[in-house]
């Protein structure tokens, strides 16, 4: 299903981008890394260099570019170079994403513009310019690490500059969804519980909340079982990871569990 399948990865460094492209490349898919972390970093683990290496070490080929997902020619460039190196692209998985989970007077312009800049527009951005190829691929895929659409307002009273940011990558899926009907399957994918990721671990809780949180792992596998469909027939959805490994009858969740015996903690916007 995936052999020679070329999927281009926004964030793919670490956490669940690199999960995923490992999944991917276990079938035999050719994966782009992008990223900006090139050298390592004191805070975050692992470069471009060593993701592509897991990757290949997962059985794919691997090509390291480093990004900016703010920057056209850089994408640009960056999507041109893998065209060069395995002569197309049949997915586009939209993970790269900023965030700041601080209330209306504690969020500055900087950091406002910064989430909206990754988030809604490198989303907007990284499609836009994949689109060309993926029209040509035989079963065309973008996936979006987004939340459901959901504009209760609950969820912008907490994290409102967050919010808008997450949910304009959801509209940008809302929109292709319509847009490339039949001939792109253009869905979002959203985590139950929270994510042992660099993030969750620097900025929202530390150790503790990475103990009550799951493995990228869950995140990589439901996507696999997504984008191993047909892209005519799935399409416009917001899935939930769990829910897409109970409909593929995996029933064993706890096996992501960073600590089965510690009580799982939900994510926002759920």
């Amino acid at each position: 299903m995936f052999k020679n399948k070329t999927v281009f990865i926004t964030g793919s460094t670490r956490g669940i981008g690199l999960a995923i492209g490992k999944k991917l490349a276990s079938e035999g898919a050719n994966i782009v890394i992008t990223g900006k972390t090139d050298e390592p970093h004191p805070k975050l683990e692992g470069t471009i260099h060593t993701a592509a290496e897991e990757i290949e070490a997962a059985g794919g080929q691997a090509i390291a570019i480093k990004m900016d997902i703010r920057d056209e020619d850089n994408v640009q460039s960056a999507i041109n170079s893998a065209v060069d190196a395995f002569g197309g692209i049949d997915i586009l998985i939209n993970n790269a994403s900023a965030i700041n989970l601080s209330d209306t007077l504690s969020t500055d312009m900087k950091r406002y513009d910064l989430m909206h800049a990754i988030n809604t527009r490198g989303t907007f951005l990284a499609s836009k310019l994949c689109i060309p190829h993926l029209l040509k691929s035989e079963n065309p895929h973008i996936l979006t690490l987004s939340p459901p659409l959901d504009v209760a307002p609950k969820w912008f009273g907490m994290y409102l500059a967050y919010t808008i940011a997450k949910y304009g990558m959801s509209l940008v899926v809302n929109g292709l969804s319509v847009e490339y009907a039949g001939k792109i399957g253009v869905n979002a994918l959203w985590p139950k519980t929270t994510i042992a990721t660099a993030a969750v671990q620097n900025l929202l809780g530390g150790e503790e909340m990475v103990r009550a949180s799951r493995k990228p792992e869950i995140v990589a596998d439901a996507a696999y079982h997504i984008l191993k469909r047909d892209f005519k027939s799935c399409n416009g959805q917001f899935f939930i990871d769990e829910d897409v490994l109970k409909s593929e009858r995996v029933d064993n969740l706890d096996q992501y569990a960073v600590d089965p015996n510690a009580d799982l903690m939900p994510d926002i916007f759920l």
